[in-house]
């Protein structure tokens, strides 16, 4: 026979583990309330739209040097439009664009994360996860207290997440913090 056909058969501690495994994954999807699935549901909307408003931003800088939401806060600060700023310093936008950017790229980055955390480790109930999503919080205040304080578009759209984000990961206190759950490493 083929040495790549001798593998060792599957321990019995293997395959324990493997059929717990799955047993704990189709528990948590089964025996969830329909509550829990539309929150994680909303959820991932939320990551969807950190992904979108970070993308939406990079489409705005390579177009216009500035995300379109954030014209009218570059204004209050500056009292000048982006379009009189980009004559008179053109080297000083210059940098505020790259400056966006790199905010944009940072954004989709914990985008993905936060989605990735959301549909694996927070579906499967590990507790860390949980944690975890609270973490884009700090970007989302921030956001909101520096920046979002001078544009009524971008507050409105900032406080979707700020109270959003929160309500959900709230909601699912009973079904991380149960006697029930075991808790992951």
């Amino acid at each position: 026979m083929d040495a790549q056909f001798d593998e060792q058969p599957i321990s019995n501690e293997m395959a324990q583990l493997t059929h717990e495994t799955h047993t704990s994954q189709k528990r948590v999807a089964s025996k969830q309330p329909v509550f829990l699935l539309v929150a994680w549901i909303l959820l991932m909307l939320i990551g969807g739209f950190f992904l979108f408003a970070s993308l939406s931003d990079l489409t705005s800088d390579a177009r216009v040097g500035l995300p379109s939401d954030h014209l009218e806060v570059f204004h209050s600060i500056t009292g000048m439009t982006w379009n009189a700023a980009k004559i008179a310093s053109p080297r000083i936008t210059s940098y505020t664009t790259l400056l966006e950017v790199t905010y944009a790229v940072h954004e989709l980055v914990f985008g993905l994360l936060f989605l990735v955390i959301v549909i694996l480790p927070f579906r499967r109930r590990a507790r860390w996860a949980w944690w975890a999503c609270w973490i884009p919080m700090i970007a989302n205040l921030t956001y909101t207290f520096a920046m979002a304080r001078y544009s009524s578009t971008t507050l409105t759209y900032s406080l979707i997440a700020d109270i959003a984000l929160p309500f959900l990961l709230l909601v699912h206190i009973p079904a991380f913090f149960r006697k029930s759950v075991p808790r992951s490493v």
